[in-house]
Formats: structure tokens, sequence, C-alpha cells
């Protein structure tokens, strides 16, 4: 397990740096070509409190870093000592092993509902880039559902405290993706299975 994690820290080191450079170019195609829709909005505040703990991916915009998740998607949020939010993101392949990669996250400026995320290796995340933008655009007074998504309108995850979420819970939130320009005709739902990770 210690050298599947060794392998899998490289590749994500790899992938980390494929992915700023993608961020920047793709940034400054949708500056320079005006082609995103408005800016998202936000939540007006989350209790980050409340928000910790594990939620489950019900659906999303595919995306290359998680090409490999078949199933059983989660991320988990503890708070840490220095201020910092621990990410731990896990899932499936299709052959039943589990991925796993370990983040931090940090609060963007004053608003608890716009953070910052990265999953370089700890050595690096000090850098001012690799980090990218992790919107809450929707969240129940229960905080029992989110919606999140990165303002360039190129990632958007569906979550639940649960591994199912009702049909009606879930088109609420896809509408309101698709009013914030989401494309949510994409959107792929997850499956989960009730084995723990």
């Amino acid at each position: 397990m210690t050298r599947y994690h060794n392998i899998l820290s490289q590749k994500t080191a790899k992938f980390a740096a494929i992915a700023i450079v993608g961020t920047v170019v793709g940034l400054g195609m949708a500056h320079t070509t005006n082609a995103q829709p408005t800016t998202p909005q936000t939540v007006a505040r989350v209790d980050l409190d409340r928000y910790m703990g594990t939620w489950y991916e019900i659906a999303r915009l595919p995306m290359f870093f998680q090409r490999h998740c078949a199933s059983d998607v989660t991320a988990s949020y503890s708070q840490q000592p220095n201020g910092t939010i621990k990410v731990d993101n896990q899932c499936k392949q299709k052959d039943g092993k589990v991925i796993q990669s370990i983040g931090q996250a940090t609060q963007n400026g004053e608003s608890t509902s716009r953070l910052k995320v990265t999953f370089l290796p700890q050595g690096l995340r000090w850098l001012p880039f690799g980090k990218a933008d992790y919107w809450v655009l929707a969240l129940d007074d229960n905080y029992q559902h989110a919606l999140v998504g990165t303002p360039n309108h190129k990632y958007l995850w569906v979550l639940s405290r649960t591994p199912t979420m009702d049909e009606n819970t879930y088109h609420q939130f896809v509408t309101i993706a698709q009013q914030q320009g989401y494309d949510v005709s994409k959107l792929q739902k997850t499956p989960h299975h009730l084995a723990t990770l």
C-alpha cells in the first residue's frame, strides 16, 4: 500500500503541474474570448464547522483528475489546528481498488463560501499557484446537500451527506447549476455501493 501511495503521489504531482498549466491557459482564453457566462454566485456564508465531515458525490461534470473514479466518490473535510482544512478525497476504480488523494483547503479572503484547494505535495503548498477554486453555490439549511463549482464553469459537483439523493432535491440543485451557467447536460451521476471505502 505504501508503494502504491508513493506512485500515486508522484502521479498526483505530475497531474497537478498539468492542471496548473491547463487552468491558466483556460482562464486566459475565457478572458480574451469572453466565451464564459457571468461569474456564478455563491451562498452568502458557510458555517465551516458544520460543513466538516464526509460528503458523497452524487454527480459531477467530467474531469481529467477523476477519470479513473468509477464509483464511491467521497470527500471528507476536517479542521486542522493551523486553521487549514484537510481534504481527503477517495473513490473506487473499476477494478475496486481505492484511490485516495489528500489535499488542503484554505479560506479565500473573508468569504467562507469560497475556498482554495490544493493537492500539491505538502512541501510545495506554499507556492502561490496550484490552488483551485472551491465555491459553494448552494447549500441546504441542514447542511445535508451542497452544490460546489468553479467560477470558470468547468467543474461542478452535486454532494450529499448520504450516498443517495432524492430526485426532487437533485433536480433543484441541477436547476440552480443551470441558472448559474453550468452545462448540466454533461453531468454524470456517481454510483455508490454500501461497503465503506
